[in-house]
């Protein structure tokens, strides 16, 4: 059956360059992450935090290094597009955003993100998501991104608003986590918001 529109963006966007770099402008890097973050990565899920708001857990530093894997070949496959949240300067992870749920003949994806224990409070999510937001609209041509977290975790809603995404409405026991079904909120942007 012939469609009646074309693809917003062509298969083959992410996969056609290389995963890029970038900044914050204010010493935050979101780059593609390596083998040798899966330390980090089992640390940060050790975090009782993670595990409330979080389905996975990391058992071990091989664990994490093969969700590392998979993160780095779900760019070269057209899934997602995962970044490591680094310190400019020491190039430490302190956090995670991601676009996943990629559908590129509709222009969307689900904007995904965590921040290591030592880091929050201090804006990470909100200044690394403000720029993948940026990338994905202005440089590759986005045309939504949703956001989607349980109603309970405020600290995800504030990320949320903070980087101007509009609260649309609550995806009712939508959502499995450790302690059960959760209400979602759903926060979107469009290009041009």
């Amino acid at each position: 059956m012939p469609l009646l529109t074309s693809p917003v963006l062509p298969a083959g966007t992410f996969a056609r360059t290389a995963q890029p770099t970038l900044s914050t402008g204010d010493g935050l890097l979101l780059r593609p992450w390596t083998p040798e973050d899966a330390p980090v990565v089992h640390d940060v899920f050790q975090d009782p935090v993670m595990h409330q708001w979080h389905a996975r857990a990391a058992e071990s530093e091989a664990e994490a290094a093969g969700w590392i894997e998979e993160w780095r070949a779900a760019w070269s496959a057209d899934r997602e597009a995962q970044w490591a949240v680094a310190d400019a300067d020491t190039g430490r992870p302190v956090g995670r955003v991601a676009l996943r749920e990629v559908r590129f003949e509709d222009g969307a994806a689900e904007v995904a993100y965590w921040t290591a224990p030592v880091a929050r409070g201090r804006g990470v999510a909100s200044r690394a998501t403000a720029v993948l937001v940026h990338w994905a609209f202005e440089d590759t041509g986005f045309h939504r991104l949703e956001l989607l977290h349980s109603v309970h975790n405020g600290a995800s809603c504030r990320v949320a608003s903070r980087a101007g995404f509009a609260l649309e409405g609550t995806k009712r026991s939508s959502g499995l986590h450790a302690d059960g079904w959760h209400d979602m909120h759903l926060h979107a942007r469009v290009r041009g918001d």
